[in-house]
């Protein structure tokens, strides 16, 4: 089997995720670092592997862990063993603590925060036609940021005081250009930091999850001041990292279709449509770290060998030809039926899943209808992926945003 080299600097990840589909049902990659593993590239596949019993988040049945191959200071150490939490165990302990987290996130609790969605994305709105008209703004450091970061620090009762610090670790937390010698370091801080959050909540309680977290633990639920602390930073980490990249992607996916970007501000194709092909064509999250086969498995026609590493490429899989037709490679806001699994599948899907969709379902229309103009202050070409193997992230993402509505012509 040939091994596929992700590129730790993401400047082709649509060639990268065809070669990754060419190669089969089952690839075998190498991650930065040097690292070795097995990507699941198609859709039927990946979903059989999600529900597999035989796949599992204990990282004591990889044999390069348990060989001593994985250093402490490899730049995604973070992703592959980031401490105990509902991400990296299973059964009865995954349910134990997922349940207070899933809890919190139904549809019904999420929409019970879509009025204070609606009046963040308002305020970023005013902000962004207080700038100097005509001039190129980032529109991911401007607007695709701060709703997302914003709203998951409400709900987890994070202060905003600590996003600048946050930003700046969660920067070299995700990327694959983190010396070596700053990972310990940083993931030490990380810790800190959540620790800090943590403890504060524990003296002065409030109605956020992470308060609520704390109360399980005092009344029986049995959290340990470990899992409270790495639920706190899983949720945060996720619950705006794959926003930001869904709300530049589909401005970007816009911009770059305009006679689907006129039907959608005509209101002939609905945002809901929007959004879910987006996940599906530039998922926000590229590749999901790490699983480990607890024996052989047939994958296709090739085989998972018992005690090795496994990715989920959801890049490449979002385009598979025998899941979406001839057509999964195009960008089709009307494509129905469209059963991706950008937000994961089985017991580890993602528990924000509607929240995510809630922000992006009420942001994005909400920027079109003030700036119907915008547009793109680069060609497409020129946008930049961040150096990130688990996320589709682009550095910035330089816009005009043309006159407001109702603004001076």
């Amino acid at each position: 089997m040939t091994r596929i080299a992700l590129d730790p600097f993401v400047r082709d990840l649509d060639g990268e995720s065809a070669a990754l589909r060419a190669a089969g049902p089952l690839a075998e990659v190498e991650l930065p670092g040097g690292v070795h593993v097995y990507a699941v590239t198609r859709h039927a596949e990946a979903r059989a592997l999600l529900t597999d019993s035989r796949v599992v988040k204990d990282i004591d049945v990889w044999n390069a862990w348990r060989r001593g191959e994985i250093p402490m200071d490899w730049p995604l150490i973070g992703l592959a063993n980031p401490g105990r939490s509902m991400l990296t165990v299973d059964g009865a302990d995954h349910r134990r603590l997922r349940t207070l987290v899933a809890q919190a996130l139904t549809v019904k609790r999420v929409e019970r925060l879509r009025a204070g969605i609606e009046a963040l994305t308002n305020a970023s709105l005013e902000k962004l036609a207080a700038l100097p008209a005509g001039e190129p703004v980032d529109l991911k450091a401007e607007f695709a940021y701060p709703l997302p970061m914003n709203v998951i620090s409400e709900l987890m009762g994070v202060d905003a005081a600590d996003h600048p610090r946050l930003k700046e670790l969660f920067e070299k937390f995700f990327s694959t250009q983190t010396p070596p010698e700053e990972v310990p370091q940083m993931m030490a801080d990380l810790g800190a930091l959540f620790t800090k959050i943590v403890n504060a909540k524990r003296t002065n309680p409030g109605d956020d999850l992470t308060s609520a977290l704390i109360a399980a633990s005092e009344n029986g639920d049995h959290l340990t001041d470990e899992e409270i602390v790495n639920t706190l930073q899983l949720i945060i980490a996720a619950g705006h990292e794959t926003t930001i990249s869904l709300i530049v992607n589909v401005v970007e996916a816009l911009q770059t279709h305009p006679e689907q970007r006129k039907k959608v501000l005509n209101g002939e194709i609905g945002w809901d449509g929007v959004i879910e092909e987006t996940l599906r064509w530039n998922t926000p999250t590229s590749h999901v770290l790490i699983r480990f086969a607890t024996e052989d498995i047939e994958v296709g026609d090739k085989v998972l060998p018992k005690g090795e590493g496994l990715i989920i490429s959801f890049g490449a899989l979002g385009r598979d030809e025998e899941q979406y037709g001839p057509t999964a490679g195009d960008f089709d806001a009307t494509r129905t039926p469209n059963r991706h699994i950008a937000f994961g599948h089985g017991p580890h899907v993602c528990p924000g899943a509607a929240l995510s969709r809630l922000e992006a379902g009420i942001a994005l229309p909400a920027l079109y209808e003030r700036f119907p103009e915008l547009d793109l202050a680069v060609p497409a070409s020129d946008l930049r992926n961040k150096p990130i193997v688990t996320q589709n992230d682009l550095h910035e993402l330089p816009v005009k945003l043309g006159c407001p509505f109702g603004g001076d012509a």
